[in-house]
């Protein structure tokens, strides 16, 4: 590991702040968030969905894990860098490919640590997300802000275009096996094929589209909705899923006018994250910012139908309207604040839910979502 070398924070709310860098050296601008999650950081900060962000991890003590190819939730790391308490050079894992530190290199992200983590958070909690720039080239505060307030917030920026995949794929794979320590092939078993719209999709929801028995093509967000309208006519393909992703789906007006027209088709329609809001927006409902977001792998949801709690993942800071229940019926709900988590549209083959099924906290309390979505086809 290179040695840490110190790095200046600046916050839209005028906190100036010294301390140490891991990782990337650079200077990098970003909405600073926080997750409570207790393990998973590789797949958290890999996770594209984070993009334009620095990740405030409340565990303490991260890196001793390491890094390696086979937890990465897409390609690189999206986000501009990740916040600790405590960063632990030296990893101890028989999976591990790499340091933390030597990960953050590779995919250019800083790495923070040395600094008063709960602090942060409860900076967080109370006044919400703010904007922030973190360098290890530039110490001046005047200049920090200067730059800070040049640079677009995160709202106004389409991050989609850069998470995307640039040309379609098919995806095989299935879920992580234990006994050989790898992700198995796929069994295609119910010659059912979906496209997954790539707004900056998980691996592993992949993964679990693929474990319940369909064939997954992912396409970009510049998919053609009258093409697989026709597909869909043709018989070609079952159904769309929408994936998760980054920033505010306000701004996302191209992606919303062609959901609309698949939702006019009526083709199946699976969304999770943002593509549940994606959906929200295009039905005429409008998604709202959440005070501070939920972002951790500890939060209780109830499934409505069944009165089951399921843990679950959650990383989202924008929320569906209450007033959605006029055409939908909601479906999961959120026991820490309240908010909905799931919908079923009605008299449509839509349904979507706001947490993450594939991520599994609890450990598999959700993943039946993806059977409920295949059997609905």
């Amino acid at each position: 590991m290179s040695k840490l070398i110190p790095v200046w924070i600046y916050i839209e709310n005028g906190i100036f702040l010294e301390a140490k860098s891991f990782g990337f050296e650079g200077t990098r601008v970003g909405e600073i968030v926080f997750n409570t999650s207790m393990s998973g950081y590789q797949e958290i900060i890999s996770d594209p969905s984070y993009a334009g962000q620095f990740v405030v991890f409340t565990m303490p003590e991260i890196g001793i894990v390491g890094c390696n190819d086979a937890d990465m939730e897409s390609t690189t790391v999206f986000a501009s860098g990740m916040i600790v308490r405590n960063y632990n050079a030296f990893h101890s894992n028989f999976r591990a490919g790499s340091s933390l530190d030597a990960f953050l290199n590779q995919h250019k992200a800083l790495g923070i640590c040395d600094i008063d983590t709960r602090y942060l958070t409860k900076m967080i909690r109370d006044g919400g997300p703010k904007m922030m720039i973190a360098s290890t080239q530039i110490a001046d505060k005047q200049e920090l802000a200067a730059k800070l307030q040049a640079s677009p917030r995160i709202e106004e920026v389409n991050y989609i275009q850069q998470v995307s995949t640039k040309k379609p794929y098919v995806h095989n794979y299935g879920a992580w096996d234990c006994d050989s320590l790898c992700y198995k092939k796929a069994e295609t078993s119910l010659g059912k094929k979906i496209v997954a719209i790539d707004f900056g999709i998980k691996r592993n929801i992949l993964n679990e589209l693929c474990e319940v028995g369909l064939e997954v093509e992912v396409q970009a967000n510049s998919f053609d909705p009258d093409t697989l309208i026709q597909r869909f006519k043709k018989q070609e393909i079952a159904g769309v899923f929408l994936s998760n992703g980054p920033g505010d789906p306000l701004i996302l007006s191209e992606e919303i006018a062609k959901i609309k027209k698949l939702i006019e088709a009526k083709i199946p329609l699976f969304g999770i994250c943002l593509g549940h809001q994606l959906l929200s927006i295009a039905h005429g409902y409008p998604t709202y910012k959440l005070k501070f977001g939920q972002h951790g792998g500890n939060h209780p949801v109830k499934n409505q139908d069944s009165r089951v709690v399921e843990i679950t993942a959650q990383n989202h800071n924008y929320n569906v309207p209450d007033t959605i229940t006029q055409i939908a019926k909601v479906t999961h709900v959120n026991l820490f604040d309240g908010t909905i988590e799931g919908l079923r549209y009605n008299d449509a083959p839509i349904f979507s839910v706001q947490h993450h099924p594939e991520a599994s906290p609890g450990p598999h309390d959700s993943k039946y979502i993806f059977a409920e979505f295949a059997k609905g086809l």
